[in-house]
């Protein structure tokens, strides 16, 4: 049995009515103290995207500590993440702009990181090199379970102000998917709610974001609140490929 946890939209370095980006972090820092703290192990923590709210090189110094844990974490960029100070700051490498993917051999399965941003837009995109290269991991590993994680949901979740800015060129990801049988699920973030739907008869489950909760359009209070606590996912999947997904506040 393999135990994740997932979170999303961190927005290190927001600043909310001046606090120079306190409060994100303070979020920041109460979701992995949980995480950290929990009396069973998990193996990974993924945070999928929106690390840094502007991308500057400080912010990913500030990640670098907070994100850091005992368990394994696994990172993609999101659309307010930076390729090159991402690259520096997080992982340790050379500045350059391309497309940050990344595999990673988990316990009975791969978890596939994949890059979605588009530099300077806010919507999202698999493009060729990312496609191509995920492509080949799949088929590298036919037999093992896989979950490919992205930050921008690849399908309209009916909320406005995220479906504008969601993935797009999702056809291309579908016929992909189509070819490897072994893919068990897809994991995004983005949309700072918590959500489950399907892409390409698949699961397709939205982390909740750290920093904020969008309102649905039957709420009241604006496009985001900032009152909710932070939230995290725990996906589970069994000996039977079927996986299970429960959603926890973070007080």
């Amino acid at each position: 049995m393999l135990v994740l946890a997932q979170v999303s939209d961190v927005h290190l370095g927001q600043d909310r009515e001046g606090d120079g980006g306190e409060r994100a972090a303070a979020r920041t820092a109460r979701v992995m103290d949980y995480l950290n703290g929990l009396p069973g192990e998990l193996d990974a923590v993924l945070v999928t995207g929106d690390i840094a709210d502007h991308g500057w090189p400080t912010e990913y110094e500030t990640a670098a500590k907070l994100l850091d844990s005992r368990h394994t974490v696994l990172t993609c960029p999101g659309n307010h993440d930076v390729r090159e100070a991402y690259r520096a700051g997080l992982l340790g490498e050379e500045a350059t702009g391309g497309p940050v993917n990344r595999v990673h051999e988990l316990p009975g399965a791969t978890v596939l990181m994949c890059d979605s941003s588009i530099p300077g837009r806010h919507d999202g995109l698999l493009d060729e090199e990312t496609l191509d290269w995920l492509d080949r991991q799949l088929a590298a590993r036919p037999e093992v379970p896989a979950l490919v994680a992205f930050h921008h949901p690849p399908v309209a979740l009916h909320v406005p102000y995220v479906d504008e800015i969601r993935q797009f060129g999702e056809e291309r990801l579908a016929e992909l998917l189509g070819r490897h049988p072994q893919v068990v699920a897809l994991l995004c973030g983005h949309s700072h709610t918590p959500a489950a739907t399907s892409f390409a008869g698949l699961p397709l489950l939205v982390a909740p974001g750290v920093v904020s909760t969008v309102n649905l359009p039957w709420e009241d209070g604006g496009t985001v609140t900032f009152d909710h606590p932070p939230m995290v996912a725990f996906h589970i999947l069994d000996d039977e490929r079927r996986l299970t997904t429960h959603y926890r506040p973070v007080v």
